[in-house]
């Protein structure tokens, strides 16, 4: 799954909240500064070539839905970014998140219970 423009994502944002949509819809559903109508066609058209979007015509019209959840998608980057700026180490993204701030006790705690409940379940 190649990634994804900051324009191209924005545009998947939109789609992943919207399910199905026409051009007007996804552009209403970008945030402000909205751009235009024309560019976000031009990225559809993208992100159909990179299979991320699926198209269906109805008509004179477009309909756009995703091909790829935002979970999966998620879920690459964050594996990407691990395997590239950590070592491939989930523990120093966490260990980072902790330095930084950015995660508190709580959150760790959290995080503790759904790994032990998942390996719970797995077993």
């Amino acid at each position: 799954m190649k990634p994804l423009t900051k324009a191209e994502e924005q545009i998947m944002q939109a789609l992943w909240k919207l399910d199905k949509a026409f051009l007007r819809e996804i552009v209403e559903a970008m945030p402000n500064p909205k751009p235009h109508q024309n560019t976000v066609a031009t990225l559809l058209k993208i992100l159909i070539e990179k299979e991320m979007v699926a198209v269906e015509v109805l008509g004179r019209q477009h309909r756009y839905s995703t091909r790829v959840t935002k979970e999966d998608y998620s879920g690459k980057r964050i594996k990407h970014l691990t395997k590239n700026y950590f070592e491939g180490s989930f523990t120093n993204v966490v260990s980072y998140l902790v330095k930084e701030n950015n995660i508190s006790v709580e959150e760790l705690e959290t995080l503790l219970k759904q790994i032990k409940k998942q390996q719970n379940q797995q077993k």
